[in-house]
């Protein structure tokens, strides 16, 4: 499986990243990295990355914004206490909670809330892409530092 994903590169990336921030408990850096060991652009799959990740958010706040109750049990597997926790994060720190979506557990909830609370789509969308984008940005360095010490 890990060498059908190699093969596409960037749009199993794109896909990956996408997938990672839904309803899939799946991780990307992994692939990123091995991507990078391979030889491709730092740029182009950081910003690859990012996009995926920064959408498949996005689905999470469109979610939150409209979709019912099954959407986010069922689909999203978010529970309520995820749900909640989320929510006592936003209240008590703000939209500035979306720099962290990228952590795992109360990442995707946090997306949610965001849309329920109908957080501007662009202000959100600052914050998420932001905070994705440093932590692809940080995993990319390590991993580039670390093959040439390595080598």
């Amino acid at each position: 499986m890990p060498e059908l994903l190699t093969e596409y590169g960037l749009l199993s990336l794109l896909l990956l990243s996408f997938c990672a921030s839904t309803l899939l408990p799946l991780g990307s850096e992994w692939l990123l990295v091995a991507l990078l060991l391979d030889g491709s652009s730092p740029l182009n799959t950081v910003a690859v990355a990012t996009l995926g990740n920064s959408l498949g958010a996005l689905s999470s706040y469109l979610i939150g914004r409209g979709g019912s109750e099954w959407l986010i049990s069922k689909l999203l597997r978010i529970e309520p206490s995820q749900q909640q926790a989320a929510g006592r994060w936003f209240n008590r720190y703000g939209s500035w909670t979306l720099l962290l979506s990228w952590l795992p557990v109360v990442g995707d909830p946090l997306c949610l809330v965001s849309g329920s609370l109908k957080t501007p789509l662009l202000h959100f969308l600052l914050l998420v892409t932001t905070g994705k984008g440093l932590r692809y940005l940080s995993v990319a360095l390590l991993t580039l530092q670390g093959s040439k010490i390595l080598a």
